[in-house]
């Protein structure tokens, strides 16, 4: 059926079994944990709190989850390794950059940066950073990349949000590898994703999650993006900031009753730790854990008409889909 990279290694994908499409372990700023890590902890207590996660999610019948943390977002394979080798949830890691406006401060003089200063055409390093994440290995882990990711939110279409787009794309292209959008449903980035990827870089809808679409009750919205092909993440249940449990639950239910279940991924955008939200946000997320649709949502949504079937589509049969292209 094909294979998938994860971080021990390549996985058919018929034996990816429940698959949460986008699940953090840590997100962190690593050069505030360097020189302020009181804040984060011991090492090796985050580890085995996130070891201790990850089983109650397996005995939950969670099999995998792509973790989508990228550069920007404070990616460390190696800690990422100690935890995949203690735990019998497969975890998929990503290549990338995270950013609503500026690029790293590393590229300002690379690539298009450079090209509009001198008017010689340098290409994107980017590009092949992320390839080679994806067909050698993330720095010297030997752990492949099974999953790009960039993110436009309501500041829009950035200089910088669109050199690392435009790079996902052309990585993409040269891998096969799928993609994930961090995007704003409520300024309607997706589609400047269908722009910008598909119509301009030539990437199949298909091919791209839109993360966090859960985020709007626009259904009108929504559909018209499963209707263009795109996968729709819902994927902050538990995350009660913008939204309500009942509307986001509700939003679900109409997309699967209107016949979109085929286009739809389900999972938390859940993490063991992260340091960049303040501790008294923190309380508008509730339940923010990796069984919370098991828990709290599956029941919801079954008591209001969406099947057994349909729930096992979407955490199935399409992130297979996604992973794999068939």
């Amino acid at each position: 059926m094909g294979a998938v990279h994860t971080v021990t290694g390549d996985v058919d994908a018929a034996e990816l079994g429940v698959t949460l499409m986008h699940e953090h372990l840590f997100v962190l700023t690593p050069d505030i944990q360097q020189n302020y890590p009181e804040d984060f902890g011991d090492e090796d207590a985050r580890i085995e709190d996130a070891i201790g996660q990850l089983r109650k999610a397996y005995d939950a019948g969670v099999r995998t989850i792509v973790d989508p943390t990228v550069v920007g977002l404070g990616r460390y394979i190696p800690r990422i390794q100690r935890i995949a080798d203690r735990t019998p949830v497969r975890i998929v890691a990503a290549t990338g950059v995270y950013t609503y406006r500026d690029l790293p401060r590393y590229f300002m003089y690379r690539g298009p940066a450079l090209t509009a200063m001198t008017g010689i055409d340098f290409p994107d390093p980017m590009v092949d950073m992320f390839v080679r994440d994806i067909t050698e290995g993330i720095a010297d882990t030997g752990v492949r990349a099974g999953m790009l990711k960039c993110a436009i939110d309501r500041h829009g279409l950035t200089e910088g949000v669109e050199r690392v787009m435009r790079a996902v794309a052309k990585a993409h292209h040269a891998t096969g590898v799928p993609i994930t959008v961090h995007t704003h449903p409520g300024s309607e980035s997706g589609l400047i994703v269908k722009r910008v990827m598909c119509d301009e870089e030539g990437v199949d809808p298909a091919r791209i999650v839109l993360g966090h679409s859960g985020d709007t009750t626009d259904v009108e919205h929504l559909s018209a993006l499963a209707d263009a092909g795109f996968t729709l993440g819902f994927d902050r249940f538990g995350i009660n900031l913008e939204t309500t449990f009942e509307a986001r639950n509700d939003t679900l239910i109409e997309m699967v009753r209107r016949g979109h279940a085929d286009r739809i991924v389900i999972s938390q955008d859940a993490a063991c730790y992260i340091d960049w939200i303040d501790p008294n946000v923190k309380s508008g997320m509730t339940q923010w854990h990796y069984t919370h649709v098991f828990d709290d949502v599956f029941p919801y949504v079954l008591e209001r008409g969406v099947t057994q079937a349909q729930i096992e589509t979407m955490l199935v049969d399409v992130p297979r889909r996604v992973l794999v292209g068939q």
